[in-house]
């Protein structure tokens, strides 16, 4: 199902209004689902091993929270944001500045930045963990089911 791009954002409590959340493909909609955003971004950050390891680690733990409060929208938001962390490091990995095309629209060259791999792995392994977990697809398969 797509992501419903036409409910006005910035009015919803997505924790009050769970019915109103879509799960959407990958990343869709990671920065505009309240109050979810305003918790898991600050915590986002992938500059090196070590922040992307602490990163996410934190964005993990709020899953598990999240997981524990039977909270759907918060455990799929959090796996967002470890995916997210995943693709924006391999952008940086293969992109000086994470910009794959230049100004007149042209490929940028690919340079391979070692640090950004490792930091997209960290990611990586978070972001299985949890789009594997059985208790988050039993309850993403529940939500679908229940409001589309």
């Amino acid at each position: 199902m797509a992501f419903d791009y036409s409910l006005d954002f910035d009015r919803i409590d997505f924790r009050k209004e769970p019915e109103k959340y879509r799960v959407g493909r990958g990343e869709q909609g990671v920065l505009l689902v309240e109050p979810y955003k305003s918790e898991i971004l600050p915590h986002w950050r992938f500059k090196t091993p070590d922040i992307a390891h602490e990163s996410s680690e934190k964005i993990y733990s709020m899953f598990l929270e999240y997981k524990e409060k039977g909270d759907f929208v918060g455990m799929d938001m959090a796996r967002k944001f470890l995916q997210m962390g995943y693709t924006r490091s391999r952008r940086y990995t293969n992109y000086k500045g994470g910009r794959k095309y230049d100004k007149k629209g042209e490929v940028n060259e690919r340079h391979i930045d070692e640090e950004k791999a490792k930091s997209a792995a960290i990611f990586e392994v978070k972001w299985k963990t949890v789009r594997e977990d059985e208790e988050y697809l039993k309850m993403k398969k529940e939500h679908q089911k229940k409001y589309g």
